[in-house]
């Protein structure tokens, strides 16, 4: 393969969008997040079979992803994951583009994957359509990593959706706890190529646009996150932990006074433990 083309399959790490694995408790973790001060979506039900709740920001958005009652043997493997943060997704610009990339790289990846999802609007329902491409395997432990090509962005990004009350206007990192980083944080070098990755105290860390990756052990997770995060039980990987950018810190602490969520303070700001929030860490940042 010539440099130059190459060079035309390079792809960027741009964090798109997260995805936490609630399975059959949509309403009770919808609830959990409204609470929390995220404005959500209505109920969405893809094609495939799952539903989901989103938290649009700026760049990126927040996936409650589960099913209703009697769906839970459709996508059967998105619920063989632990509940919580399970899924790590890119941005594509060119799905058939990040799928040769993604082979020639060496990572295993499925073909892109089309699917949609109604979405009701006051002119009436339009469907929001998607491609996906997968790392394929058991690359990612606990989880997904892939990567989501909207067809349809206008149908996502839409302005009466990214305010909400607790000031969050981006997710700025992303954290996965592993006993191995540098193996679980090759898996990306591979995607996106040398160099990526910068080295820090217990593990890596990459941008991905508005976002930071963080692939850490779990002293250091419990260090830097005030022991917010949960731990795995069997010492494989899991995804734990996001923060969100605000204005001033002041407006998440509110709404979480108001609420009765408690919430401690860690190294850049405030965090809410898991406890409260799906299995997930959350931490707000000035």
């Amino acid at each position: 393969m010539s440099d130059m083309r190459t060079a035309q399959r390079k792809i960027s790490p741009v964090l798109d969008h997260v995805v936490i694995n609630v399975m059959g408790q949509l309403d009770e973790a919808a609830a959990q997040y409204m609470r929390l001060g995220f404005q959500l979506t209505e109920r969405g039900h893809h094609t495939l079979g799952s539903s989901n709740n989103l938290a649009i920001f700026g760049t990126n958005y927040l996936e409650l992803l589960g099913y209703l009652p009697g769906r839970e043997t459709m996508r059967a493997d998105l619920w063989a994951h632990p509940p919580g943060l399970s899924g790590l997704v890119f941005k594509s610009v060119d799905a058939d583009l990040v799928y040769a990339t993604l082979k020639d790289n060496a990572v295993p990846v499925m073909e892109p994957m089309s699917f949609a999802r109604p979405v009701e609007l006051p002119g009436g329902a339009q469907d929001a359509r998607f491609k996906v491409i997968r790392v394929a395997g058991d690359e990612v432990q606990n989880g997904r990593t892939f990567f989501c090509h909207h067809d349809t962005p206008e149908l996502v990004w839409r302005p009466e959706w990214q305010t909400h009350a607790n000031g969050a206007t981006e997710i700025v990192e992303f954290v996965i706890a592993s006993q191995q980083p540098a193996r679980t944080a090759a898996l990306y070098e591979r995607m996106f190529g040398a160099p990526l990755l910068t080295p820090m105290g217990g593990g890596f860390s990459f941008s991905a646009g508005a976002a930071t990756i963080f692939v850490l052990d779990p002293a250091a997770v419990a260090d830097r996150y005030a022991g917010a995060a949960l731990a795995s039980e069997d010492g494989t990987d899991r995804m734990v932990a996001l923060v969100f950018k605000v204005a001033l810190l002041d407006t998440p602490r509110a709404v979480f006074d108001a609420a009765g969520v408690s919430f401690k303070p860690y190294a850049d700001g405030i965090i809410v433990s898991h406890t409260d929030a799906a299995n997930v860490a959350l931490g707000f940042t000035a």
